[in-house]
Parts: C-alpha cells; structure tokens; sequence
C-alpha cells in the first residue's frame, strides 16, 4: 500500500495549493507562508526521455520544478534528499480515462423503438452530447489513484466515455493530498466523440457505424449554419459544440478500419482529430501514416489461447492467432513510420498488467526513449500542456518517478510517484535488501534461515537438524518479525522473533519463547542474496516464445499477399473467348491485356514483354459482375430511420472480408454492395471490384456511377418483427416516397433562389435522384408495389433504375419494358417468405423475353461464389441461349449499373477483368483458375493450393507456439468459437 508521507518536507515543497487558494479567508490559524525547497541530489534525471542528466540535482519548490542539472545551487533553506544510484523520470500521462466518473448506466428497453429525442432545447438526436462537461461529474476516486500512481502515472485525461458528441474532458492530477482546486490543471481539456450510441438513450438512430459517421456529418453543417444566425430555434447543443471547436477533438476510433473513417469525417471538416486506435494499425501503416492523425494507442494485447483441444483450437481463425504474435509489435512499427502516438492504459483489465505489457512491446522492438515520449511528453504536446507537464523542465510540474534503475527494466523498483510536489511511496527506497542466508542459536539448538523475494514481500525458510520448521516473517521500516514452530510437532507452539537491522545486515534483537520468556537474539547474514539465474532463465524463455513474428499479409489473414501484385502483361493463347459483343463465342483466339486494359483480341497475336498463358481447351470470360451484394461491409442497415439517404456503404467498406478472396474464386470482378432494406429509402451504394490486398478505398470504382437502394415490401414496414416506426402498410410506403421526392424539391427549389439554406444530405441524394445523377436500385416482390413504385417515380419525372429480386416481374414485364427499368433477379429462390409464394423459376427468361435487361444477382455470401451456376438455370427455365444468360451475369449488370463501358463484355479498350475458366464457364465443374482485375491477377488456382499449405504450417507454428507459452506459465484465454455474420437485406 502506498504510503503518503504528508512531512514538512512535502508540506513545503507543495505549497501552491495554498497560492492557489490564497484569498481565501483563513480561519483554523494565523496566515504564514513557507519558501523552502526540496533538493533531490546525486540522481540520475530524465528531464525528457532525451535529455539525461547524470548525477544531477532536482530542485522543486511550490509543487513545480525550479532548476535540474550538475551544478544546481541548492539554497539553505532546502530539504535534502540523496539519490545516489537512483534514476528520475517524469511521471506518465494517460490521455484516455474514465477515472473519477462513473459509469453511465444503460437505459432500460422499451417495447417499442424510439425514435424521437427525450429532450428539448438540444440536438434533435440524444446521442449528440456537446454540452456534457466531464468536471460536471467528476468525483476524485482515491483507491483508483492508488493503482495508477502504483503504475507511473501522475495525471490523467479523463472524460464521460458516452455517446457519439462526448462534451469536455478534465485533466486531472492525481495528487491525493490536495482537493480539486490543485489538481484540476484544466477542467476543459478536450472534447472527446466515438462512433458509438449513448447507453443512456434509447434513441435508434443511428443503428450503424456509416448511420454515425452520416449523424457527425450533419451535425457539422448544422453548426455551420446555426453560427451564422440562421436558425429560429435554441440549440444547447449545438452552441456548446461550436464553443468546442478550439479545443483538442479526441476520437475514440477502436479499430485500424474506424481510424480511416474517423479521418475521414474530420478531413471534410478540416478538423484534425487525435484518435485512439485499436492496436492493429500495423496492418494498413501507409494509409495510417497518410492520415497525419496523433494516435493514443492501447496496449492490451491479448493472451495465447488455450490450444490444448485440438477440436476448438481447430475453429481458431488465422487473423485471432496472428493478433496474438503480432499486436505487440504495434508500437514499434508506428514509430518506425514515424506516427506520432501515445499510449493508454485504455481497455486493460488491471493497471498490473500496464508495465507487463509495455514490457513486451519493448521486447517486440519498440524503443525505450520512444516508449517514454509516448507516456511523457508526446501526450503533453497532444494536450497543449507541454510547459505544464511531461517533463521536468523549469516551471513544470513536480510529477516524477524515483526508480532504483531503468524503468524499462522488469526488475527495477518504483520507490516513490511525486505529483505535483506530494511524495507518494511505493517502496522505501531506503529498505535493506535483507534476502540471503542466516544462521543463528537458540537456546541451545542450531538454526538456517534464507530469506527471498523481494522486500515488500518476502518469504523464509528456516530449518533445524536438517527439518524445515514452518515459518513467517513480516518486514517494514527495518524491523523483522518472525514466527517459527517449535521442534515439537505434536504442538502447536511458536517461537516468536522481533529485531532490527544492522548495518552489515544482520538482525538484532529478541525472541520469546512458547513460555513466555525472552532470549537475545541474533542472526548473522552468511551469504547474500545471489542472482536468481533459474528465473532469468524463465524469463528469458518467455520471450522467445512470440520471438518469430508472422509475416503481415494484406489483407492480414492467410490468403493475402506478402507483396500486393502488379498488373502484368498478359497474353492468352488458343482461348474459347465469350466476348459478350456481336462476334459471339470466337473458338482458338488469342487476348492480349496490356496496361490493364484489352489491348488486342485475335489470332497468332504476340508481345515481346508478355507472360503468355496456354488456354487451349480453357475459356476466357469477362469478369462476373453481382449487381447485388451484401459482403464486404461493416454495416449494412440505417433502420433507425424510414429514411436514411444520407448514409453511404462506401464509409463502411471492409477489404478484409474474406468473402471478397471467395467471390474472385468464382470468377467475381465488380460488386454493388447494396445498403439492406430496413427502410423504403435505403443508403447511398458502392460499387466495388475486389482487388483482394488493397486499402478499401481503392476497390471503390473510379468515377464511380452513384446508386442507392429504397425497398418495398415486408422488411420496410416491418412485417416480420415489432416496430412502431412510420410506414407500417404498403399504402404508408407509397406516402413516405411522395412526401420525401415533395421536400426535396422543395429544398432543390431554395436553393436554386441563392438564398441561404440548410445543407441536407439526405435532401441532397433525393435531388440527384430527381436531375437524373443518382440511379435507384429498389428491392422488391410485389407486383402491385412494383406498379406503384413506377408511377410514383412518373409523378416526380424520374425512371427507377432497377427492381431487384423482382420475383414477381413476370406479371408487369411489359410495364417494366416501358418504363425502361431493369430486373436484377434471383435464378430460383422461392417461398421463403410468404411476399414470395408466387416467386417462379421462369421469371427471368420472361422478363428478357419482354425486352427488359435482366442480370441475376446473389444477395447472398454464398451463392455469389457460383453465380456462373445460377447463369445457366435460366438455359434450363426459359430456353435462354448459353450466350445471354451468360449476359445475366455479365454484361447486363454491367449496363445496370451504368459501368458497361468499362466491364462486362471482353472487347479492346475496356478494363482487364477477365477470368480464365478450366471448362465451360456455364458447367458445374468449371472452375476460376484466374481471376485478373486491370491486369492484376488477384486469384490463382495454383497460389491458392500454395496458400493453404502454408496457412496449414503457419496454423502449427501458432498454435505450437501458444502451447509453449502456456507451458512456461503466461496467461492463456479459452476459445471462443466466432461465426462470421453473414449480411443480408433484413440484417440489422
């Protein structure tokens, strides 16, 4: 336990808290004022982690530092202290805590969603919490002090770690001895956001990470707009948010993938966020680095798994075991990068396992001086507090650490955390070192006694006639108590010893005997404490454990690339090419791909500089085009709302989708992920080619052509679960697209007057919808919807682009026709609910028939796998010839999503998205034996045999290794078997 010594000494040199409350009246005695210093001499002082003083002084006075180096003159009126042997740090800083606020409770459900604000006079959504004030709340928890200045820290940042807009933080001191009116060296630090809802509102929107980063991106026009006078209303919320902005904005992030998107609404703002990462930043370092963000980064890095079950270590994905070798190599690769970051004790499970874990990002290569700027000065810089604390240069703080060595070292001792001038004791410095062995008499009988472990702590053996007699001992402030049996076992009898030590460690003293009387006491020290070379040894072997690292794939898991591929030129020789364009099926052809483009298409064609490729008896495609998807994404739904235009999947991208490697296997080249159907108006889409290793925002189409899904039906008036939210009928779904189109043009009509206006985005997707820039893909079953979805669309001028799923087209094939809109279809689904009992098989054949341009899309991770298979089901229900159902999947999504001039059919100019089939692309037993996107091949058969050999070995090698780590005593976590959510229309 710590020991606060609150002496004359610390009274003298902490007296700014009397400064600072000098005006006040004084009652309890006469007013007085102390001048003294305190010198701390013959130390070794880390003024900041690269500027070392040897043997130097530290002079404080008031609670700050006055003078630190060789030749200090030290005033008489000084308190001295010798250090000789001892080193001084600054005491750490943690820029992301909850410390002295308490925990927000969850609010309980209703039986109904709200979707209205609770309050009035603030933001309209709860969850927008600018005017929170952590100070407000802020209660000082002196048991939590304790075990972060046991820790090394000395001041902390903390805030109400709730909600999306979090208000202001406080920087704290953690100097128990004073009260607030020290401690508090800013009660308005920073102002703190997350991706994440309040615990304290039952709001629903936003239900997603893109409904978040939408919500943020309002939030800001709308303050915007609020400062230049142009509201009618009070906004609490939004004044306290603009009274903010000068302030550091501290992100709470979480992951390498939320760090982007956290940057990427601050970027739009110009608003440099510092964000607190997830620990896997080392994943994606260049895009981290681009972000020229601060980070705080945590170092809660995870345990080995208990491998022991070869059945559950069996369900272990490749990405949680490579978390496990490679998380603490985080630090060391984002200073290698030169990224600014501090660390946090954020998400730890006990302050105990902070130095442990920092130990291990050292050991994984991070620099001792770099680990120190990112617990001293880097997060005072960050903080604006860089005159105040951090270091101990003149005028900063008293916050130090007076350590018996290198702090880094594990077996160095933390003596004493001074903050702001108060001592706090963690060890006596001043304690002999007692372990080793003594030897002793007592009345008449010869005694052993070894002492170990470490001073606080320690542990004795005492035997006699070569029988071990069970003992205690106790040890503080030089005196030693023990307690050891007698030789008569058959009694429960004690001998006790109390004595102090000498100079040469040796214990003097008394021991009283089972009756009571009392012998002088003597136990000469025959050997000192020797090195524990067993432990070293141990410790040794600890690290060895995680000392190979995997190699980091992109994306980091085992089917990505060392080295991402480049495009290639490639030359095709004796294909069977399906061009999708008017010369068909061209048997023995030749296709050359240069630039990642089609450069020529023939025969007998070459090329000096190109790898050539054997395709006899193979067939060469354009590559499979999905118009409607669902992977590869975060989230897929914003239901917290009936609309949610303002939300784009373009934010919420996730490249590390394994399902991406599995749609190139099938021979995938572009995918619309589509928002779901939780609403009638859906989020904005992305339109992707999945090029398997690359940032998510390089899948993204260039020029991407812009769609958004609305939907009909049972998902968006909420059919199939409880919900109170407006439409609840099919009539309502119709009501809700005439009113929205209605405001929208509305707004496009104010703005188009020059007056002012509020920014809107959800009304600025519905105005590109109405001009004819924003294509509408609509998911939907019912024939009468499907009829009332086009005439609304006539009312407002405007063609709806695609019906998907569309199992009922077949009914108004020909109204379709004449509307001009696209049927993007399932080949044979049916049934599985009941707006789908008049779902046939024949639906696409007969829509085509009928003149309208039908593709046939997955909407599901699995069957976009096999999309050449569905293809072919339309040759078997509906006599379609081989050539346009192979269109289905090809060329005819392609023209539905506005990108035929660059994909979907294999014709010179257009990109390189091609697949290479080992038989007929329409037959089961044809497989993608390459899948090549502009030219980069992003999946091999050949690799792809490679890989899983090596993921097999790479498995071993993991778990072998968490075998040795558990053997050698480290911590280990149970498995936990995780099933991958697949994504669907209705998933929440």
């Amino acid at each position: 336990m710590i020991k606060t010594l609150f002496t004359l000494m610390t009274f003298m040199c902490s007296f700014s808290m009397l400064l600072a409350q000098d005006y006040f009246p004084k009652n309890d005695g006469v007013s007085s004022k102390n001048t003294n210093y305190t010198a701390i001499t013959n130390a070794k002082i880390y003024v900041t982690p690269s500027q070392i003083i040897e043997k130097g002084t530290l002079l404080i006075k008031d609670g700050k530092v006055v003078a630190s180096g060789t030749s200090v003159t030290i005033p008489k009126n000084a308190t001295q202290i010798d250090a000789t042997g001892k080193s001084i740090y600054p005491s750490f800083i943690d820029m992301y805590s909850d410390f002295g606020i308490e925990k927000p409770k969850r609010q309980g459900g209703g039986r109904s969603a709200q979707y209205d604000p609770s309050r009035t006079g603030f933001y309209w959504n709860d969850h927008i919490m600018p005017e929170n004030n952590a100070i407000d709340e802020f209660k000082y928890d002196s048991k939590k002090a304790e075990d972060l200045i046991k820790a090394g820290f000395g001041v902390v940042n903390t805030h109400i770690q709730d909600g999306i807009v979090r208000g202001t933080g406080t920087l704290v001191a953690l100097n128990s001895d004073a009260d607030n009116s020290m401690r508090i060296i800013d009660a308005k630090s920073a102002q703190y956001l997350s991706f994440s809802k309040s615990v304290k509102s039952n709001q629903s929107y936003p239900s997603s990470i893109m409904g978040s980063m939408a919500l943020l991106r309002q939030l800001y026009n709308d303050a915007d707009w609020y400062a230049k006078g142009h509201s009618k209303t009070k906004d609490l919320s939004i004044e306290a948010l603009n009274n903010n902005k000068s302030m550091v904005q501290i992100f709470e992030a979480g992951s390498r993938a939320n760090n982007l998107r956290a940057d990427k609404v601050g970027d739009l703002f110009n608003i440099q966020y510092i964000i607190l990462g997830g620990g896997d930043e080392y994943e994606r370092l260049d895009e981290i680095k681009a972000m020229n963000a601060p980070m705080i980064i945590p170092i809660n890095f995870p345990d080995a798994y208990d491998v022991e079950n070869a059945f559950l270590a069996s369900t272990l994905s490749i990405q949680d075991m490579r978390a496990w070798n490679q998380k603490p190599t985080n630090p060391k690769l984002l200073a290698e990068k030169n990224i600014a970051f501090a660390l946090t004790m954020h998400d730890l499970k006990s302050s105990k396992d902070f130095k442990a874990n920092l130990l291990k990002a050292i050991d994984a290569g991070l620099s001792k001086e770099k680990a120190l700027e990112a617990l001293t000065t880097v997060p005072a810089q960050l903080l604006g507090k860089s005159d105040k604390i951090g270091s101990l240069k003149n005028g900063a703080y008293a916050n130090f650490l007076i350590t018996s060595g290198d702090i880094f070292d594990k077996k160095t001792t933390l003596y004493e955390n001074w903050v702001q001038g108060y001592k706090n004791t963690i060890e006596d410095r001043n304690t002999i070192d007692i372990t080793g062995t003594y030897a002793f008499s007592l009345a008449g009988e010869n005694y052993e006694m070894t002492l170990s472990g470490e001073p606080n702590k320690l542990k004795s053996e005492i035997t006699a006639n070569n029988k071990k007699r069970g003992s205690k001992i106790t040890y503080a402030n030089d005196w030693v108590n023990i307690a050891f049996t007698t030789q008569d076992s058959t009694k429960q009898e004690f001998i006790r010893v109390v004595a102090t030590v000498d100079t040469n460690k040796n214990l003097n003293g008394k021991a009283i005997l089972p009756t009571g009387n009392e012998l002088s006491f003597f136990a000469k020290q025959t050997e000192a404490k020797k090195e524990d070379t067993k432990k070293d040894d141990e410790d040794d072997d600890k690290k060895e454990v995680t000392a190979s690292v995997s190699p980091i794939t992109f994306p980091n898991n085992g089917y990505g690339f060392e080295t991402l591929p480049k495009a290639e030129t490639l030359l095709f020789k004796n294909a069977t090419v399906w061009t999708n364009e008017k010369d068909g099926i061209l048997e023995s052809t030749d296709v050359l791909i240069k630039n990642g483009k089609i450069a020529k298409i023939g025969k007998n064609l070459s090329d000096g500089g190109a790898k050539v490729i054997d395709a006899t008896g193979k067939h060469l495609t354009s590559g499979i085009i999905d118009e409607h998807s669902h992977i590869a994404a975060a989230s897929i739904n914003e239901g917290g709302q009936n609309s949610s235009a303002e939300v784009t999947i373009e934010d919420v991208i996730d490249e590390t989708d394994v399902n991406l490697y599995r749609n190139l296997a099938g021979g995938v080249t572009s995918i619309q992920i589509l928002h779901g159907s939780a609403n009638p108006i859906g989020g904005r889409s992305a339109i992707i080619k999945p090029k398997w290793g690359h940032a998510a925002k390089d899948l993204i189409f260039t020029d991407s052509p812009k769609f958004i899904k609305f939907a009909l039906g049972e998902n968006v008036k909420q059919s199939n679960w409880d919900g109170s939210r407006f439409p609840q009928t099919r009539m309502g779904v119709e009501q809700v697209y005439v009113d929205y189109f209605t405001r929208a043009k509305a707004y496009e009509a104010l703005k188009k007057t020059g007056k002012p206006y509020r920014k809107d985005a959800e009304m600025e997707t519905l105005v590109e919808i109405l001009n004819g820039e924003r294509y509408i893909s609509c998911h939907s079953y019912v024939q009468s919807e499907i009829n009332m979805f086009m005439k609304v669309a006539e009312q407002f001028n405007f063609k709806v682009n695609t019906f998907t799923h569309i199992l009922e087209g077949y009914k108004l094939a020909d109204k379709m026709a004449e509307h001009g809109v696209g049927g993007s279809t399932f080949s044979d689904w049916w049934s599985y609910k009941y707006e789908v009992n008049d779902a046939i098989p024949y639906n696409a054949a007969i829509m085509h028939d009928a003149g309208v341009t039908v593709a046939i899309n997955s909407d599901d991770a699995e069957m976009s796998r096999r999309l050449n298979q569905e293809a072919a089901k339309t040759v078997k229900y509906g006599g379609v010839s081989e050539e346009e159902a192979w269109k289905f999947v090809t060329l005819n999504p392609a023209k539905l999503l506005h990108i035929d001039d660059r994909v979907g059919s294999i014709k010179v100019g257009k990109d390189a998205d091609v697949v290479l089939w080992t038989d007929h692309p329409l037959s089961v037993y044809a497989k993608a034996e390459k899948t090549i996107i502009e030219g980069v091949t992003y999946f091999d058969l050949k690799r792809d045999e490679q890989i899983r050999t090596q993921i097999k070995k790479e498995r071993s090698q993991l778990i072998n290794d968490m075998l040795q780590a558990k053997n050698k005593g480290l911590k280990t976590q149970p498995i936990k078997k995780k099933e991958k959510e697949l994504l669907h229309c209705d998933s929440e």
